[in-house]
């Protein structure tokens, strides 16, 4: 048996580093946003795990969630891509080099809008990755119109009401096979840091999705421009908005309770923790779990599904020890023999 390690003395975890050595850059996003705290929850999960920063990726597509890479793990590599592309540029970085981990950061409207045909082609695949999914109903970064995962009647000021059904990201996961599905709340960090280890020991794709509510809302009372008709029909060339600093929402309740949270505009989400009787292995469950809680107006958090019998992508591509980026020329260049017995095949 091998010897359990003990971590070294001092506020450094088991490869020397600190806390800090896993921060990012200082946030843009609204005061009181939950997307930071998100970003605080790898950050922690990150140097308990001791994860190697050196050996993470972080991928993102385009929104405010798009943005949060830059707030944690400035040693690691990151890549913006594309609105909703961010899981073809992941597919490629792994299949090129699958010895490092991935991260995603995406957001309801890049996951549910433009990029739900990637999304459901990543599970499909079982890219090895964690895919977090900062869903808060809004496109945030153009000023708050309904994204896909909206809520079917749901009234905004700025953008009116919904009358579509919501796009359920977990249920889509579900349905395109996917091995771990998760559902949390931005102001739950216990639990939020706990889905987070178990994604990382994941081999496949795990889909977190995590409820975060946009702090920010439009001026748009009865008017076009407002900040009172823009200060009685003034005529403005450039539109700006202040947004007030807000504390962060947070909740702390145990596994089984209901609990309603009251957001920063007085909307209230109703949260339940799912207890010891639901089988995160059984499929069909977790199916109707997520069918109860869209009739009863629930988000269910906590481990939705979890299958570990999957094999990844890079498995089933049986990618060499070494990655592909690290081989020769030589290594990765057919020989004339095989080339001429490939050709001698096509003719």
């Amino acid at each position: 048996m091998a010897a359990i390690q003990e971590p070294p003395a001092g506020n450094v975890n088991l490869i020397g580093l600190t806390r800090n050595d896993y921060k990012g850059k200082p946030s843009t996003l609204c005061k009181g946003c939950g997307h930071d705290s998100i970003s605080a929850r790898i950050i922690s999960v990150a140097y308990d795990l001791s994860i190697r920063p050196t050996r993470l990726i972080k991928m993102s597509g385009i929104g405010c969630s798009s943005k949060t890479p830059a707030y944690f793990l400035n040693q690691s590599h990151g890549f913006n891509g594309l609105h909703g592309r961010m899981p073809s540029a992941t597919t490629g970085a792994l299949l090129a080099n699958h010895t490092v981990q991935a991260i995603g950061l995406s957001g309801d409207g890049d996951t549910g809008s433009i990029g739900l045909g990637q999304f459901k082609h990543m599970v499909r695949r079982n890219i090895p990755m964690i895919y977090i999914v900062e869903n808060n109903g809004v496109y945030g970064l153009t000023k708050g119109q309904f994204s896909a995962t909206a809520d079917e009647g749901q009234e905004l000021k700025y953008a009116g009401l919904n009358e579509l059904p919501p796009i359920d990201v977990c249920l889509e996961a579900l349905v395109a096979d996917c091995g771990f599905v998760a559902r949390s709340f931005a102001g739950d960090p216990r639990q939020v840091e706990e889905l987070l280890k178990a994604a990382f020991s994941h081999n496949g794709t795990a889909v977190i999705d995590i409820i975060s509510p946009c702090v920010s809302f439009n001026d748009h009372e009865d008017s076009t421009k407002s900040y009172a008709w823009g200060k009685a029909h003034e005529e403005i060339v450039s539109e700006f908005s202040f947004i007030p600093a807000r504390e962060e929402i947070t909740v702390d309740y145990e596994a089984g309770e209901s609990v309603d949270v009251t957001m920063h505009d007085g909307a209230k989400v109703r949260l339940r923790k799912l207890d010891e009787r639901h089988d995160p292995t059984d499929k069909m469950a977790a199916l109707r779990l997520l069918e109860s809680a869209r009739r009863d107006q629930e988000f269910i958090t906590g481990l939705l599904y979890i299958d570990e019998s999957r094999p990844s992508l890079t498995d089933v591509e049986r990618l060499p020890d070494t990655p592909l980026a690290q081989l020769t020329e030589a290594e990765l260049r057919p020989s004339r023999e095989t080339l001429d017995r490939l050709m001698s095949e096509l003719m």
